[in-house]
């Protein structure tokens, strides 16, 4: 069972936010974080991650031993990350419908690949076949995801041959809870330390500390019941 804190940019900004955030992930129950390469990066936007910021997080990241995992947006991201030689990449759903090829250059770099399915309209042809280490994930985006938009899509079971886990934007732990109990390997939820936040609207839709590791204490109990076919 993984699961991905996506802190993105939850940090708002304020790159020594991301130290704190590494950490209570890690306190959470979270396997890795995430944060988001070559989206809304330009000097003086919100998400400009440098070389020298991408080796500190790396460096927090093995403190707290816990994986650092980013999702490369642009070519200009993925040359800059490949530099770091990284164990493992998310390639985010609109990546597949802007620059299917950029998804195919991280796709070939064999390392362990997470493949959101958000945007991606046909979730029964996938963009790539099924290889070791590619692990596709459901997703809706749409933030928030209310109820209404999941019913009668939402995966009445994960297939570890298929779609073997879920990338989730809904408000509350619910939904990731449901996804395992189906059958799902990997959850991904947003982290923040503060859902009140309006600096960006993803803070709405994320878990904070005590939700994430609600969730990640549940799903696991659930997962392990799950495999003693209970």
């Amino acid at each position: 069972m993984i699961f991905v804190a996506e802190i993105g940019m939850n940090y708002n900004g304020h790159f020594p936010l991301c130290y704190e955030l590494i950490k209570q992930a890690k306190y959470s129950g979270a396997n890795i974080v995430k944060f988001q390469l070559g989206w809304r990066d330009k000097p003086g936007e919100i998400n400009q991650l440098d070389k020298d910021k991408i080796k500190q997080l790396y460096s927090w990241a093995e403190y707290f031993e816990i994986d650092l995992m980013f999702s490369i947006i642009t070519n200009d991201a993925f040359d800059i990350i490949t530099k770091f030689k990284p164990v493992q990449i998310k390639i985010a759903s609109r990546t597949l419908i802007d620059n299917l090829d950029l998804a195919k250059k991280i796709v070939d770099l064999n390392v362990r690949t997470f493949i959101s399915l958000g945007m991606w309209e046909n979730k029964e042809i996938l963009p790539f076949k099924k290889k070791k280490d590619l692990f596709y994930l459901w997703c809706k985006s749409e933030y928030p995801t209310d109820n209404s938009s999941l019913s009668g899509k939402f995966p009445r079971e994960f297939d570890k041959d298929h779609i073997i886990g879920y990338s989730d934007h809904s408000i509350g732990i619910e939904m990731p809870l449901l996804a395992i109990s189906r059958g799902a390997q990997i959850i991904e939820k947003h982290f923040t330390l503060d859902k009140s936040n309006t600096t960006i609207r993803d803070h709405a839709l994320s878990a904070t500390p005590e939700e994430f590791l609600q969730m990640s204490r549940i799903g696991k109990d659930i997962f392990n019941k799950l495999k003693l076919n209970i």
